[in-house]
């Protein structure tokens, strides 16, 4: 099979021929139909969250798939072939970016009718990290008002949804066409933050979604309300200043989990929410596609085809 694999630490990811893995016990064989790239995806190629993520070299990339059982280990457990099926993977034994996966057959969530795998491989890390901040860290509540940065990227698309599914009020920031996307997407009012300076045009917030960190983080203290929270997915928040603000300040650190996934299926099916999608692209023009996730520019997800 072909499998995308990273030699080492800033070298560039490349194509290989290697055998197709078997499954044993409880591990699940998938055949991948697309796979979805993540902005941690370049941190590791980059040694970025090596403390977290330490990679040992051949590492096989990717962590988010959809596919179809293709063997399992044994057959009692209650999967079987031809289920189709989507998973995120362990990052530091990565996979996803290969024809088949093996997979633990409890990670592994059903992919249900009406969801194409395209959309299926791009919810387990950005979906459920939004689910895993805006629904069990900050419990947002429909009387709230949340601010997600960066709101037409790949974790604000879904918090914008998630965010309007809970009846909360939605403030985005985005640029360019993004404006228009998280319009679309459900935003009550987008700032535009090439023009535009939201520490001055908003506050009173309740929960901020910190995607970006930096300088964007630290200005966002200064838009909520005393006792809100500030939620970043970039970096830890800076206790000092939580405290001065009188806020909560937390890092969501995603872990894999498919009772969390099956909830963010439900709700994506349930509400009618969909997946932004920037560009499908086959896995031998997975070049293009890092590249294009590197840039930060992508507009929701960057998806494989398989």
């Amino acid at each position: 099979m072909r499998q995308i694999i990273l030699s080492g630490y800033e070298q560039n990811p490349v194509l290989h021929d290697v055998a197709i893995p078997e499954p044993t016990g409880s591990e699940v064989l998938v055949r991948i139909a697309a796979a979805a790239l993540n902005p941690l995806d370049v941190k590791l190629q980059r040694g970025q969250v090596h403390a977290y993520f330490p990679l040992e070299f051949p590492s096989p990339m990717g962590t988010d798939v959809a596919g179809t059982v293709e063997k399992v280990g044994s057959p009692t457990m209650r999967w079987r072939v031809g289920d189709r099926v989507m998973a995120r993977l362990d990052p530091t034994g990565g996979g996803a970016f290969a024809e088949y996966a093996i997979v633990s057959e409890d990670q592994l969530v059903l992919v249900p009718d009406g969801l194409d795998f395209n959309s299926a491989a791009g919810l387990p890390t950005a979906a459920a990290t939004a689910w895993q901040a805006l629904v069990e860290t900050a419990d947002l509540q429909p009387s709230q008002t949340v601010l997600v940065h960066a709101g037409a990227g790949g974790v604000g698309s879904f918090a914008i949804q998630f965010a309007r599914g809970l009846g909360a009020r939605v403030i985005a920031t985005a640029s360019g066409d993004g404006v228009e996307i998280a319009r679309e997407l459900g935003a009550d009012q987008v700032i535009d933050y090439r023009s535009e300076d939201f520490a001055s045009m908003v506050s009173d917030i309740d929960v901020v979604l910190d995607t970006i960190g930096g300088e964007v983080q630290q200005r966002s203290f200064g838009v909520l309300r005393g006792g809100g929270k500030l939620l970043s997915t970039v970096s830890p928040p800076d206790q000092a200043l939580a405290a001065a603000h009188k806020v909560d300040g937390a890092f969501v650190f995603h872990t894999s989990s498919a009772r969390r996934l099956s909830d963010v299926v439900k709700a994506m099916s349930g509400q009618g929410h969909s997946v932004l999608i920037d560009r499908v692209l086959p896995m031998t023009s997975f070049a293009e596609a890092f590249e294009r996730q590197a840039s930060g520019r992508a507009r929701g997800k960057i998806i494989l085809s398989v």
